[in-house]
């Protein structure tokens, strides 16, 4: 495990050597970093971290994105996100795999009083329709790394919630 200082990414281009594999969960929220902050680590460090292990050999990138991610959105976190993704396939790699989950269910650190209601009703949803509106991550986890070990055809390969689902059940 490297630890590096995102403000100087290009200073730990070491850290991105020799690796076939890139994952990447990167990402705030605007209400801890600003719209500023927000945009500088979930697309700018993104798309360098990126380019970094691109440059030091990595062949298949693994990009967790978001539901409706989508450049042209007019919503700053679906704009950011459809942002990351195009700017992620343009980096090169022999193939990325890029995951838009639903909203992620899991136990957080700090409180987010707003997430922590939306995950409650969202759970209780989910045992009705278990993949239309959220996912657990460790499902996430396991489908990233299901996704390298059978990587789909083509150059670039977009798997959203309910194929989330499905491979992370593998």
């Amino acid at each position: 495990q490297a630890v590096v200082d995102f403000e100087r990414l290009g200073e730990h281009a070491a850290a991105f050597q020799g690796h076939d594999v890139g994952f990447c969960c990167l990402g705030t929220t605007r209400a801890k970093s600003g719209a500023d902050g927000f945009v500088r680590v979930d697309r700018d460090y993104v798309v360098q971290a990126a380019e970094l292990a691109r440059a030091g050999g990595c062949k298949h990138f693994v990009l967790q994105s978001s539901r409706g991610a989508n450049a042209q959105s007019r919503f700053l976190y679906l704009r950011v996100k459809g942002e990351v993704e195009n700017l992620v396939q343009a980096v090169g790699f022999d193939h990325c795999t890029i995951l838009r989950p639903a909203v992620l269910l899991c136990k957080r650190q700090e409180s987010r009083p707003m997430e922590w209601i939306a995950q409650q009703f969202l759970g209780a949803v989910a045992r009705v329709f278990p993949t239309a509106y959220s996912v657990p991550v460790d499902t996430v986890a396991r489908a990233m790394v299901a996704c390298v070990l059978q990587p789909g055809e083509g150059k670039v390969t977009v798997l959203e919630n309910g194929a989330i689902h499905e491979l992370g059940k593998a």
